[in-house]
């Protein structure tokens, strides 16, 4: 999933219960091997994502999704607050049919209820390879709570994943930084 930077979605899906693994990463593109700064300069078509492996006994791929549609604004083409180009796009890498249906078909609820003013943008495409952003980019928020990005940014999507989605949180999940 892309929606913005990589660091805020591996925040809050690292927090959600039945998610296994997130990596920090970029998909989408037509570079081998991009580096972040390829990426950020716009060079790669690549955008900023997370790759989630999640066990479907406990979150299923909807609830992955309404988590996601809830944490960034899918109707900002291209943009995610301050941080603007195609890296920052929203989309929705499917592997497989199952979960293209699955998100076409939140997407259409989505619009018939109109649960956004404007139209939304977000992609929906068949995932293609997937590259690891760098190391220091993995676990960015947990290794940098007190980061300015980080509490402008990260926390506060976190902190309305945790208001919004209680009890899809992992137990024992760190309090907030301050």
């Amino acid at each position: 999933m892309a929606g913005g930077c990589f660091w805020c979605l591996e925040a809050v899906y690292d927090d959600m219960a039945g998610v296994e693994s997130v990596e920090s990463g970029y998909i989408g593109g037509s570079a081998q091997d991009p580096t972040y700064k390829q990426v950020c300069m716009g060079m790669t078509g690549h955008a900023e994502a997370v790759r989630l492996t999640f066990d479907p006994a406990v979150v299923s791929f909807r609830d992955l999704l309404e988590v996601f549609f809830t944490i960034h604004d899918p109707t900002t083409l291209n943009r995610q607050g301050n941080d603007v180009g195609t890296q920052y796009r929203s989309a929705i890498f499917y592997t497989s049919p199952e979960q293209r249906d699955t998100a076409e078909a939140i997407l259409r609820e989505l619009e018939s209820e109109q649960v956004f003013r404007d139209p939304i943008v977000t992609e929906i495409a068949s995932a293609t390879v997937f590259y690891a952003a760098e190391n220091y980019h993995q676990d960015y928020f947990k290794n940098n709570p007190f980061q300015p990005y980080c509490q402008f940014a990260v926390a506060p999507k976190l902190r309305k994943f945790r208001e919004k989605f209680a009890a899809r949180r992992k137990q024992g999940s760190p309090p907030l930084a301050s």
